[in-house]
């Protein structure tokens, strides 16, 4: 085992965010996470006491990592076609890089959504950004179709997250290489910025 140092506690939580995000809350034992950070499964007690309380904590910071991009590009004061474009190369980015982070999310969410959230400042903010007024200020001067904010972000987000929730099953059912699929999921990209864009704004 490697020798303990004040780095520790940071190990073990990027470890537990590893083991968490592949096995899940239930999936995952103490032994595991001490595995993976490469330390004896008493100092991983000793710096979080249980499961439970690294558990928490882990999610916290995956829920920030998920929505905080986001909620920067919700409140620029760009135009929508841009906002909506640059909304969209953010969640593509962010699945891109890490596939199972919103399933993770969505999986214990699932399981246990009083528990996970204890503080709901992260949704209020998202309930209340720019985009919200853009919205509003398009439907009343004719620019936009009326649309409310908690329509169309789960229209963007299931459009870009389904691409690699479903890739396993897009390259057996269109024989797909993964250069293919790669191909694929950046032209599925633009065809959901036109589609939302085209139906959003008016002339």
């Amino acid at each position: 085992m490697k020798c303990v140092t004040e780095k520790s506690e940071d190990r073990i939580r990027e470890a537990a965010k590893r083991v968490f995000l592949k096995k899940g809350f239930d999936g995952t034992t103490s032994r595991d996470i001490a595995k993976e950070a490469d330390m004896n499964i008493a100092l991983t007690n000793y710096y979080f006491r249980s499961k439970e309380k690294l558990f928490l904590e882990v999610f916290k910071d995956v829920l920030e990592e998920y929505f905080q991009n986001m909620l920067t590009i919700l409140n620029k004061d760009i135009d929508i076609k841009t906002k909506i474009s640059e909304i969209i190369d953010n969640d593509f980015y962010m699945m891109k890089k890490e596939p199972d982070l919103v399933i993770f999310i969505m999986n214990e969410i699932h399981k246990s959504p009083q528990r996970l959230f204890p503080d709901m400042s992260i949704f209020r903010q998202v309930r209340e950004t720019y985009l919200k007024k853009q919205l509003e200020e398009g439907a009343a001067n004719g620019t936009l179709r009326p649309m409310q904010l908690e329509n169309i972000l789960p229209l963007i987000k299931c459009g870009v997250e389904f691409i690699f929730m479903g890739k396993e099953i897009h390259k057996e059912l269109f024989m797909m290489t993964d250069d293919d699929f790669a191909k694929y999921a950046e032209e599925q990209k633009e065809h959901i910025k036109a589609m939302v864009c085209n139906y959003l704004v008016i002339g």
